[in-house]
């Protein structure tokens, strides 16, 4: 965890106020969470405790997020902007942000698809947690011979498919590729997001 580095000084005395704004950012799905308001007092706070802590204007206090609620915002990052005077901290979430209840203060409109995200968690809990109905507590019990026999068999599926004029069944092999490749990794204790980070790591 990189909860920011002691010889960075943070311009607080840019704003009359001696505060800086605070974007939060869900570290797995990058959803914008909310934006709040930091002080120094706040900011090591944050970043002593690990869990983020803004300065409230109505309440004249420091504030933990999740103080009240138990739904704090656990810091991954801290990162600041080229003339240091906004914080972008990512963070993971412990429950829903907003008081409406929603996991975003930003409602609907803020999407950025990351359902692959959503889906590994499922399949991490039929893992951990079988379900005798489930296909996919079904497929961990077979083992990792099996689930690694259905990637390539889907892998197969959809080069077939590939060759074809299909692009519903073209899409679906996809699916079933994707799926059961997210099963494996699961089984294997690899977190897509290190699959990623291989792959940005590739690009450069």
């Amino acid at each position: 965890m990189n909860l920011y580095t002691d010889q960075v000084v943070m311009d607080f005395e840019k704003f009359d106020c001696g505060l800086v704004p605070a974007i939060i950012q869900d570290s797995k799905s990058e959803k914008v969470l909310m934006l709040g308001y930091m002080n120094a007092d706040a900011l090591d706070k944050t970043r002593s405790e690990g869990k983020v802590t803004f300065f409230s204007r109505s309440k004249e206090r420091l504030w933990t997020k999740g103080e009240n609620s138990g739904n704090f915002l656990n810091v991954d990052e801290i990162l600041f902007d080229c003339d240091r005077d906004t914080l972008l901290i990512r963070a993971t979430p412990a429950g829903p942000i907003c008081h409406t209840g929603s996991d975003t203060c930003f409602g609907e409109t803020n999407t950025n698809d990351n359902f692959l995200f959503t889906l590994e968690d499922t399949i991490k809990a039929r893992y951990t947690d079988p379900k005798p109905n489930s296909y996919t507590s079904r497929l961990f019990d077979k083992g990792i011979d099996k689930i690694a026999q259905k990637v390539g068999e889907e892998a197969v599926e959809l080069v077939i498919e590939a060759k074809n004029f299909n692009d519903e069944a073209f899409r679906a092999e996809a699916a079933d590729l994707v799926y059961h490749v997210l099963v494996l990794l699961v089984k294997k204790g690899v977190g897509l997001r290190s699959v990623i980070s291989e792959l940005k790591e590739r690009s450069r």
